[in-house]
């Protein structure tokens, strides 16, 4: 299979990803979390290109459209704050960016420990602070309510990635150690 077999089978695996776990943002008996901060860093990491980043946007805007349409209680553009997330997902996709130009695996893991933070503060933030969902909060209040939720989104979000990244290792080794044994 050539490079561009493999990336192409990598986004179709990327988009089932996301289309099974957007709507929902934790592990549920019915839902696995979110898997979309993990899939634009690794979109970044691997596709690099933007127009795969737009791609990757318009795909989880139309399952969210379709969400709302199906639950109007979780009706997403029913304020500016959604908006927030293309910022969210773009600090992602530039850690994944980022980190690909340098390969050892400490690049990976520091730089998808330092988007997922950022992404989740972006995100998190714009919600509190533009949802409407919160009247009268102050950003000091708004910070102290979404520090709740920072540790179950990192650990969510740091599970995908360090699995995409062992999953990765061991097809690398593997396909390396079966091409130095043919030799």
């Amino acid at each position: 299979m050539n490079q561009s077999n493999k990336k192409y089978l990598l986004l179709a695996v990327l988009v089932f990803l996301m289309a099974l776990t957007r709507n929902s943002h934790s592990l549920t008996s019915l839902n696995f979390p979110d898997a979309t901060f993990a899939i634009f860093f690794i979109g970044g990491y691997i596709f690099k290109n933007i127009r795969w980043f737009s791609f990757l946007l318009v795909l989880s805007t139309l399952i969210d459209t379709t969400s709302s349409l199906i639950s109007p209680p979780m009706n997403l553009w029913q304020n500016i704050s959604y908006f927030g997330v293309i910022f969210a997902y773009g600090a992602m996709w530039l850690g994944g960016f980022l980190s690909a130009k340098n390969k050892p695996s400490i690049y990976f893991l520091t730089g998808s420990m330092i988007s997922t933070a950022i992404a989740f503060v972006i995100s998190t933030q714009t919600y509190n602070l533009l949802s409407g969902t919160f009247p009268d909060i102050t950003i000091r209040e708004s910070i102290q309510t979404g520090w709740e939720y920072l540790p179950q989104s990192f650990i969510y979000t740091m599970s995908y990635l360090l699995a995409y990244w062992g999953i990765h290792s061991l097809f690398k080794s593997q396909f390396v150690s079966q091409k130095a044994t043919s030799l």
